[in-house]
């Protein structure tokens, strides 16, 4: 699977997800890094057919509005601690 993990959640998790055999970015990567607008991050969800996680509601209401981005795993669990985030 491919991921793009988006600049609330840590750039741990996506190397994570590359030490289990997927391919995964994190904004921080980009050439905006964090300061990526989402429009960018959806266009590059829908060209490189990633799964966009993210904690920002309002990829929700791209995605339910426009189908954008490609995915969307939307992380809903809280302040909770990278450890936790990561047996999750």
């Amino acid at each position: 699977m491919k991921f793009l993990v988006d600049a609330q959640l840590p750039v741990r998790l996506s190397y994570l997800l590359q030490s289990l055999g997927h391919d995964s970015i994190h904004t921080k990567e980009l050439i905006l890094q964090n300061a990526t607008p989402d429009n960018e991050i959806n266009a590059i969800s829908l060209r490189e057919q990633r799964i966009v996680i993210t904690k920002d509601l309002d990829f929700w209401d791209s995605f339910y509005i426009r189908q954008e981005p490609f995915k969307l795993l939307l992380v809903t669990t809280g302040n909770i601690s990278n450890k936790e985030l990561e047996s999750l």
